[in-house]
């Protein structure tokens, strides 16, 4: 039995899509069961309630031979930490409970990173404590998601461009949520990895920016720049959109170790998963766009 969380979310949806297509058992911890597609909802096992609360992971992890576990994210927390936290400290806990041999988790590249760096470093701190549950631990260990241009659409449509933080012409790690449920799948449906280890997951290219707004320029087919914002500009902007002192506190140092190569390290020696850029640009971001016309 395999036992996944943030069944709804962007890789717990294609996690599920892959394991079902295997045949495997399934169990899901899922707030709101009505969200999940007729098609998987009558092929797995449901457990309502939050993977956050004890008394959830109780009913769920019984007889569960592995674990994938996401923390979803909380704006309204104390911080990034201390949510990453309550949640992880809840998981090792039941896990450690009810045996479960092993756990995959969604983490960030850049392990050891001196400096602090936000949401980053929380997902650093919840890889500690799951790894205090004995279990068989990997940290799917990404950089930036390609899938975060997809709350830019409208900037892209209307004023084409999209921002960021980094530098224009340098390269920028990212990777496709499909590949993290490919990692994810691969490890959860052969056990036979032992121990607690970091896997980057990085996509194939080393696109910068501008090269990136290229190819989504000829993707698309119109024309598409790139315009960095500084940090100052970044924190005004999450301000402008309801962010507090300290979720803008932990998002700004989150960019800005991305933007001083906290995913160098780990870049250096991942092995590159499948989706390059403009494939995922052709079947994601494309389709997403025309859907917003249409």
């Amino acid at each position: 039995m395999i036992v996944v969380t943030t069944p709804t979310g962007q890789i717990g949806s294609q996690l599920i899509r892959q394991l079902l297509d295997q045949n495997k058992e399934v169990r899901v911890i899922v707030r709101d069961a009505s969200r999940l597609d007729d098609s998987v909802r009558e092929r797995v096992e449901t457990v309502s309630g939050s993977h956050g609360d004890p008394a959830v992971l109780d009913k769920a992890l019984p007889g569960a031979d592995a674990l994938f576990w996401l923390v979803p994210p909380n704006p309204q927390a104390p911080s990034a930490e201390a949510h990453y936290l309550r949640f992880a400290r809840a998981g090792a806990a039941a896990v450690a409970r009810h045996g479960v041999g092993h756990v995959v988790g969604v983490s960030s590249a850049g392990h050891g990173w001196p400096s602090p760096a936000g949401v980053l470093s929380a997902a650093f701190a919840m890889d500690a404590e799951l790894g205090t549950s004995g279990a068989a631990y990997r940290a799917l260990s990404m950089p930036f998601y390609m899938e975060n241009l997809l709350g830019q659409l409208d900037a892209i449509r209307g004023q084409g461009a999209f921002h960021l933080t980094c530098a224009g012409d340098l390269p920028l790690a990212s990777t496709a949520t499909r590949d993290i449920a490919g990692a994810a799948a691969g490890l959860l449906t052969d056990l036979s990895w032992t121990g607690q280890e970091n896997l980057p997951v990085f996509g194939p290219d080393r696109l910068t920016p501008d090269g990136m707004a290229e190819v989504i320029s000829q993707e698309l087919g119109r024309p598409v720049t790139y315009r960095r914002l500084s940090i100052d500009d970044f924190a005004s902007l999450l301000r402008s959109r309801g962010a507090g002192d300290q979720a803008v506190k932990d998002m700004t140092e989150a960019f800005a170790a991305q933007d001083h190569g906290i995913y160098d390290t780990d870049w250096a020696t991942a092995e590159p998963t499948p989706t390059d850029f403009r494939t995922w640009c052709r079947e994601v971001l494309k389709p997403a766009a025309d859907a917003q016309e249409s």
